[in-house]
């Protein structure tokens, strides 16, 4: 994974989210709240066996509104429903300005740690792997709750590696013709991975010299037989193998079981299951 960090001004980013929920101000606890009333707060698990993760940017979050905020656990701690993870204490108008934001974060990024730990659990020896299907301006947070889940980020961004597609595919021709003229543009340092559709195209992808092949939407039998053929041919150890498409909780096991290096799922970043979280406030 290519640090983003380097790229992503990750407190830039925050500053905007918030910007996008507070508009011109609270009006509601400006209208309502002592602007001296300092309060406290906890920040609860409401869901069961989860894996929390977003703590650190919550922090920066309400640090930015300027409230204390102590994570009480770690990003990627196992936790059930009641377990208090982080303690606030500073204005009343602060914290409830920071709020939403803050949650909506830990509550994202722990759904999809949460998610890509029971399928890295489900499909042990095999390595989970995030896609480029996350909603823009949140690539950065999704990857790593991935990470934080125990799988791993894939590409970033277009720059970080070759990886030839369908649609690449339909419009130059065979995977030995990309590759190749992958090849003779990239040069040899950049990692080439080629899509394929059938174990023809799978073995044409390793002769030309592929880093990594993608089954795309095989089904279990069929990514099982295709990489039995490529370890008959003695082709298995040229390059990586990845699973990609139809994939879910429900058949991860089966997809595993046929051992590719990696398997990919979308779903765990477009559509994740959040966890949830609420914030409990006292004055003080």
């Amino acid at each position: 994974m290519q640090d983003l960090r380097s790229i992503l001004n990750v407190r830039e980013s925050l500053v905007k989210f918030l910007e996008e929920d507070i508009g011109a101000g609270d009006i509601t606890s400006e209208s309502i709240l002592p602007e001296d009333l300092h309060a406290s707060g906890k920040i609860i698990c409401k869901s069961r066996n989860s894996v929390v993760c977003g703590l650190e940017e919550a922090e920066i979050i309400f640090g930015i509104c300027g409230c204390e905020a102590k994570a009480i656990v770690g990003d990627g701690t196992r936790i059930d429903k009641g377990k208090v993870v982080m303690k606030l204490t500073g204005s009343a108008r602060a914290i409830l300005k920071a709020e939403r934001t803050a949650l909506n974060m830990i509550m994202r990024m722990s759904g999809i740690a949460t998610e890509t730990y029971k399928l890295a659990q489900l499909a042990r020896g095999v390595g989970i792997l995030a896609t480029r299907k996350t909603a823009p301006g949140l690539r950065y947070f999704d990857k790593k709750a991935v990470i934080t889940g125990g799988g791993g980020a894939h590409r970033m961004r277009l720059d970080d590696m070759v990886l030839i597609k369908d649609n690449h595919l339909a419009i130059v021709g065979t995977p030995s013709d990309c590759i190749r003229k992958a090849r003779s543009r990239a040069g040899l340092a950049i990692r080439v991975e080629c899509e394929v559709k059938n174990t023809a195209e799978a073995i044409d992808a390793i002769s030309a010299g592929a880093d990594i092949i993608m089954l795309d939407n095989f089904s279990p039998a069929r990514a099982s037989r295709t990489i039995a053929r490529l370890t008959t041919m003695g082709l298995r150890k040229e390059c990586k193998i990845e699973i990609s498409g139809g994939v879910n909780e429900k058949n991860i096991k089966q997809y595993a079981r046929s051992k590719p290096d990696f398997i990919s799922l979308g779903y765990i970043t477009h559509s994740p299951r959040a966890v949830d979280f609420s914030l409990e406030l006292n004055s003080v």
